[in-house]
Order: C-alpha cells, then sequence, then structure tokens
C-alpha cells in the first residue's frame, strides 16, 4: 500500500509500525484545521493497512505540539469568526464541534495501539490529543500543560473524559485550574506518562514497545482489547464488560487466530496469525455505532 501524502505530518511505515510525525517544526508544530484532518486521515489509513500493527506518534523538530496555533490573533478561538470550511464542516446538535475532539475520537476508534512519543513541549491541544493514546513516553526535555484557562477558554478534545481517568479528578483539576506548564517528571509521578528517557533514546524505546506487539501478537484479538478497554473504562456496571467479553471470547476462540495461537505454543514456534483487522474484525458491539460521530 503507497503512503498517503499529507500537508502537516509525515506518515511513514517501517517492518510493522506507522510513524505519524507532527511536523511544522518553525512553529512548534502548532495544531490547525489542516493538521486536525491529516491526523484524522492518518488513523483511516493505519486502520485500513494490515501491514500497521502499531502507531507512533511524534514531533518534528524540538517541539511535540505548543497548542494551537495563535497566528490568528485574538479571534484564533471563536468559531463565528472563521472562514476556514475544514473548521466548521462538522456541528452535533447545531453546535459546532472542537478539531481537537474530532482527532481524539478518531484516535479513540483505532484498531491499532497507538503509542506517544513526547519529544518536548506539549501544551494545550499538544497535551489533550495525547489522552486517547494508549501509553505516553517522555523525553527528559519534555514539558506539558494544560493551559487553557490561562488562554480564557477551556479543556478541549473530550480531555474532561479522559485525563481524570488517567491521572484522577483531583490532579486534572489541579492542572487544568492552574494551566502551569509542568515538567515531564511531574507527568510521570502522576500518571500521564509511562516513561522518561533521554532525547535519543525516546524513539528507539517507542520502537521497542510496538515491535513486542507487532512481533507477539494477534492483530485481531489487540484491536478487541484495545476498545474492550477503552470503551468499559466509561461503563456503568462491570455486566456491561461481561456481555462485551463474552461475545469477544466466543468469537476469537472460534477463530483460526486462536487454533494456531494454541498449535505454536504447543509446538513451542512463533504463532503466525492469520486474521486480518481490515475485514475480520468480530461483531461484538451491536448497539455502538461511534464512527457516526468523527
Amino acid at each position: 500500500m503507497a503512503a498517503p501524502q499529507f500537508e502537516t505530518i509525515l506518515y511513514e511505515v517501517e517492518e510493522g509500525i506507522a510513524t505519524i510525525t507532527l511536523n511544522r517544526p518553525d512553529k512548534l508544530n502548532a495544531f490547525t484545521a489542516r493538521m486536525m484532518a491529516d491526523l484524522i486521515s492518518a488513523f483511516d489509513a493505519t486502520d485500513a493497512d494490515d501491514a500497521v500493527r502499531a502507531v507512533i506518534v511524534t514531533g518534528a523538530g524540538r517541539g511535540f505540539c505548543a497548542g494551537a496555533d495563535l497566528s490568528g490573533g485574538g479571534s484564533t478561538f471563536d468559531f463565528a469568526a472563521s472562514q476556514d470550511p475544514l473548521r466548521l464542516e462538522a456541528r452535533i446538535n447545531g453546535v459546532q464541534r472542537d478539531g481537537g475532539g474530532r482527532v481524539t475520537l478518531r484516535i479513540f476508534d483505532s484498531l491499532k495501539p497507538v503509542i506517544a512519543a513526547v519529544n518536548g513541549p506539549a501544551v494545550g491541544i499538544g497535551a489533550t490529543m495525547q489522552l486517547a493514546m494508549d501509553m505516553r513516553l517522555a523525553s527528559t526535555s519534555a514539558r506539558f500543560g494544560f493551559v487553557f484557562a490561562r488562554r480564557g477558554i477551556t479543556p478541549e478534545a473530550a480531555s474532561s473524559w479522559f485525563l481524570p481517568r488517567l491521572v484522577g479528578l483531583q490532579t486534572a483539576l489541579e492542572w487544568c485550574y492552574t494551566g502551569r506548564v509542568f515538567a515531564a517528571e511531574e507527568a510521570k509521578e502522576r500518571g500521564l506518562v509511562r516513561s522518561l528517557h533521554a532525547p535519543e533514546d525516546l524513539l528507539p524505546a517507542a520502537r521497542a514497545l510496538a515491535r513486542e506487539i507487532a512481533d507477539n501478537t494477534a492483530p485481531v484479538s489487540v484491536a478487541v482489547t484495545r476498545q474492550l478497554l477503552w470503551r468499559m473504562a466509561g461503563a456503568d456496571h462491570p455486566m456491561t464488560a461481561h456481555q462485551a467479553d463474552s461475545r469477544a471470547i466466543q468469537a476469537r476462540g472460534a477463530s483460526k487466530d486462536a487454533r494456531e495461537g494454541v498449535q505454536a505454543f504447543l509446538e513451542k514456534r512463533q504463532a503466525a496469525f492469520p486474521n486480518r483487522v481490515s475485514d475480520e474484525m468480530p461483531d461484538i458491539w451491536p448497539d455502538w455505532t461511534p464512527r457516526a460521530f468523527r
């Protein structure tokens, strides 16, 4: 499959790992409506490509993402003043959709694991876009900030749902109330970041984690597991999880992957899982229609 081309990001697939690089280094990879559209399309591409087993998201240059591009001045966050069709194309119940939320909901729907490799400053949408990713590795030079109240706005990108689930309500409130920028060490101490790495070791560490997934697991099983864990984070009773688990284990237990996984274990060899994410995902969500909200 030919690699898609984008204006604001770089996209590369190598040995089963897709790397998406935010690519406006002269602007510290500041977020625009075009970057929103490019990221959504990139995750469409990773889902459709069975060669992709895991996704890494990082930034070009010395920053991950400095937040929204503020070059439009004081009207940057005023939808009514915007003339950008990409920004204005989607509404829910008459309310203009937040572009950051469109990105995080697309990542939430991803069929492939997503690893953030935070190489530098990550504030505003640069911090909130990571919350729907599965694991966040950070450079020791990274900085984080949920700075919205300092700009006269509020948290976005569905972060009011994601952030408390990752770090707890008290930490989420403190970070959002103060809007302060904090070091990668604090992000790790409070559970936002999995591990810290010297700048030169960050991408190798992210690739090693992606490689562990790509080399040893069944793609469809990982895709289903990702959705089970994320969606059940918002379930109101474990019975909901039990129903979904039961559908999943029944479907997967009868699959070619399950037969191959058991046989490979008995024969003490590497498994070669045959099922494909692109067209062999089990239907375990009969009442779930998330893609209607992209």
